[in-house]
């Protein structure tokens, strides 16, 4: 362990007995920015330091929100400041069939929950927050199909083509679907209650038999884009997942075809991430929109 990884565990001790009130009893690094440690009175927690400005108390508010719905399971907070967020350690298990079925139900639930409008920041939480390792702004707006265009899908455009990862047709076509969006989107829905960065990683199958969700981005969004990135990574029993959302809350007439429409926000967020092969799938998820 190098002095700095030293520095790192003990600010990670530190933060954790600040922000709990209670004596740290052992430290171990379990990751890239975790740190699991004992609570005396507690037991085991985890230290997860934000991805950047503002990312451990945005992550804070999101899981507080998604808990006030008594919904799905979340880990517990236990405190954070601007930099460190200390949650419960949530015991690892398996997939299952039971579990997924009531994952759906459980999003089913999350979402009727509800939020103020399109891109409302969870109580407390900022404007300037985070999805993963890239910055996500919370503006607002009444209906679903431009703020979706406005907020979630060109920024992230105009910063692919700043880097340049994404140009030429394929930034035309997704101007294209933009515009379109009012005509694509389907039914008006009211906003939901996201958890807003919902891949097959931030489910976690736990020790107790059921799914529970971590590191969200969460905001007032519409209820399939949470279902279409589940969908995006792969997620398993996805199908009896839908089940048991489309038992609990049907989904609107033509949502399977809409789902690449809603794939185009963490397809563009992984191409400011991770380079073009991310935007070739945006392109194409684009044009499938488009065309049918």
């Amino acid at each position: 362990m190098t002095a700095a990884g030293d520095g790192a565990l003990q600010g990670d001790a530190d933060a954790a007995g600040r922000l709990t009130g209670r004596p740290v009893t052992a430290v171990r690094p379990t990751g890239a920015g975790l740190t699991r440690l004992e609570l005396e009175g507690v037991g085991a927690v985890l230290v997860k330091r934000g991805s950047g400005p503002g990312a451990a108390p945005a992550e804070a508010a999101g899981l507080r929100w998604l808990a006030e719905a008594e919904a799905v399971p979340v880990p517990r907070v236990h405190g954070a400041d601007a930099d460190r967020l200390v949650i419960d350690v949530v015991s690892e298990g398996r997939p299952s069939p039971d579990a997924a079925r009531e994952l759906g139900r459980s999003l089913a639930a999350l979402h009727a929950a509800g939020a103020p409008a399109f891109g409302s920041p969870p109580p407390g939480g900022p404007v300037e927050a985070w999805i993963g390792d890239a910055p996500m702004r919370n503006e607002t707006g009444p209906t679903w199909a431009p703020w979706y265009a406005e907020h979630r899908v060109l920024p992230y455009l105009r910063r692919a083509v700043d880097l340049g990862v994404l140009s030429g047709e394929g930034v035309g076509v997704l101007e294209q679907v933009c515009e379109a969006l009012p005509g694509l989107a389907g039914p008006e829905e009211a906003p939901a209650r996201l958890h807003g960065d919902l891949w097959n990683g931030n489910v976690l199958w736990g020790g107790d038999g059921r799914a529970w969700l971590i590191d969200p981005a969460a905001h007032g969004g519409h209820r399939e884009s949470d279902l279409a990135m589940l969908a995006l990574f792969g997620c398993p029993h996805l199908d009896l997942v839908l089940d048991g959302y489309q038992a609990a809350r049907p989904l609107a007439g033509g949502w399977r075809q809409r789902v690449g429409l809603h794939q185009l926000f963490p397809l563009l967020v992984h191409t400011v991430l991770f380079g073009g092969g991310y935007g070739e799938q945006a392109v194409a998820a684009a044009r499938a929109a488009l065309h049918g």
